[in-house]
């Protein structure tokens, strides 16, 4: 799989968690910072990295260099994901499901930095075992990368996406559902219960 070339793209970051750790030494500890950063087009590129260094803002910034350094391309249908996934990284677990539109994004802290940074707007998750968040952002890393799209699976049996599900499914696969707008709610701070 060929790199996906940073400068061309205009990259948004955020940064996910900011970790301070303590090194004892003689005479009292020496603090260093740790950031976990993810960086995304908002149109299915994401990239996630890890940063360290001395003060925040250069673990922050090693993190966005890292980030792009591994960014993946992800097929998007519409606005949520092909298929459903579960990937693990450590003792992280995370399941993504893909969601009808309106949805909006159901996930955790983590795994919605993540979603969002790639541009899926309807998405249905689940984040199991543990919640390190450097473990839950590989996680989710990894599953978004190994998502195909129908026409790529039907592509490598040499078939069309056609022949493999239909023609009213591949159809289905292909086309972007469209999003149903949503009147805003008529009491944005909550239900009227006399609060």
């Amino acid at each position: 799989m060929s790199r996906i070339d940073p400068t061309k793209l205009n990259l948004e970051e955020k940064v996910v968690q900011i970790n301070r750790v303590a090194k004892v030494v003689q005479g009292g500890r020496r603090f260093s910072f740790s950031a976990v950063v993810v960086v995304g087009d908002g149109n299915g590129v994401v990239g996630a990295g890890l940063g360290k260094g001395g003060e925040v803002p250069e673990a922050i910034r090693k993190g966005v260099e890292d980030a792009k350094k591994h960014l993946v391309r992800i097929p998007l249908v519409g606005a949520t994901i092909p298929h459903v996934i579960e990937r693990d990284f450590g003792a992280s677990r995370v399941i993504l499901k893909p969601a009808s539109p309106g949805t909006g994004v159901i996930a955790g802290g983590s795994v919605r930095s993540v979603v969002e940074a790639a541009g899926i707007r309807d998405l249905l998750s689940k984040s199991m075992g543990s919640t390190n968040p450097v473990n839950v952002v590989r996680a989710t890393m990894d599953a978004l990368g190994a998502l195909r799209s129908a026409d790529a699976i039907a592509a490598d049996r040499g078939k069309t996406a056609e022949e493999l599900l239909g023609k009213r499914r591949a159809e289905q696969a292909r086309t972007p559902h469209e999003v149903i707008e949503r009147p805003a709610p008529a009491f944005p701070m909550g239900g009227g219960r006399g609060r």
